[in-house]
């Protein structure tokens, strides 16, 4: 896959990178495809499979990192996934 591609990829949203593994697998699933075209549309989903997993990771840290300020109103904590403690 191209640093290009790669990038691209990186820069999709949650629903855009979805809704691209979406179109990769069903076009993977109309079959009859040539085998370098089949390898590159395989390798196209594992990366969006990928960012897709990274985005929901990170959604998922932004949600156990929820804090309770004082008065009981809620804030996150901006955390990236390397930078995650554990929530007890």
């Amino acid at each position: 896959m191209t640093e290009t591609t790669e990038s691209a990829i990186g820069s999709l949203s949650f629903d855009d990178a979805l809704a691209e593994l979406q179109r990769t697998v069903a076009e993977l699933e109309t079959g009859g495809l040539p085998l370098e075209r089949s390898i590159a549309l395989y390798e196209r989903g594992v990366a969006l499979h990928e960012r897709c997993a990274a985005l929901l990771a990170e959604a998922e840290l932004k949600v156990q990192q929820l804090v309770t300020r004082a008065g009981g109103a809620l804030s996150t904590i901006d955390v990236r996934p390397e930078d995650a403690r554990e929530v007890e």
